[in-house]
Order: structure tokens, then C-alpha cells, then sequence
């Protein structure tokens, strides 16, 4: 399944998914200088948005039968290095907890030198047919 063809943010920023199991989704972010902020490190919105299209795609995977979707309901970022312009981001989504309404996915990004970025835990809500 081509997932960030189902996100149109994640083609915009040049997000790649390399691997999505209901247990870990992996992906790389390449650091062009239209995503970066001052002095040429990453944007800390392009790192957010990163790390939920990872966690986005793992709380689709393990939707429970019968719901349609699912959204962000929060976010939390710990920026802990820079990705410098011309590097490459990668992220590694996994579970947290995984329930009937909500499933906790927490998000680590590193620099392809192994580099910490950022850490993010997110919360997604299961949605359901009206």
C-alpha cells in the first residue's frame, strides 16, 4: 500500500514509508531548505509532521473492525538535535497502547548518522460510523 499517496502533506514533504506493520512504521524525511527554519535545521512543524504521518499509518493499521478512520487528537514533541539541510530524517513508529478508541504511538527521529532529533508521542482517536 502506497500510504503517503493517501497523504497528500506527507508527498509534499518528500516523506517516504518504507515500513508499515501494525507493530512498527518506518520512514525518512530528506532536509531540504524549504522545510528548514533559520541558519538551515529543519523546521520543528516538518519534524511534527513527520512523526504523525508515521503515527498516522499505524493507528490505520490497527483499526478495529468496523471503524473508518482515525485522527490526531494530540501531540507531544521533545526536540533534542537539529537535522541539518541536506541530511536525511528517519523515524520508527510504534505502539504505545492500542484500544478500542484510542491507540498511543510514540515516534523516534534520528539523523541517518544515528543523530537523536526529536521524540514524539501522539494519540489517535478511532473514528466510527455515525
Amino acid at each position: 500500500m502506497d500510504f503517503t499517496a493517501m497523504m497528500p502533506l506527507a508527498g509534499t514533504l518528500g516523506v517516504t514509508i518504507h515500513e508499515g506493520t501494525k507493530d512498527r512504521v518506518a520512514g525518512k524525511l530528506p532536509v531540504r531548505a524549504d522545510i528548514c527554519t533559520a541558519g538551515n535545521i529543519v523546521h520543528g512543524g516538518a519534524i511534527m509532521a513527520f512523526a504523525d504521518c508515521l503515527g498516522a499509518v499505524g493507528a490505520f493499521l490497527t483499526l478495529p473492525e468496523g471503524a473508518t478512520g482515525t485522527t490526531t487528537i494530540e501531540s507531544k514533541t521533545n526536540f533534542l538535535g537539529a537535522g541539518p539541510v541536506g541530511s536525511v530524517l528517519v523515524g520508527e513508529a510504534t505502539p504505545v497502547k492500542i484500544g478500542k478508541r484510542l491507540s498511543v504511538w510514540q515516534t523516534r527521529i534520528r539523523t541517518e548518522a544515528g543523530a537523536e532529533v526529536a521524540l514524539v508521542t501522539q494519540t489517535q482517536m478511532v473514528l466510527w460510523p455515525s
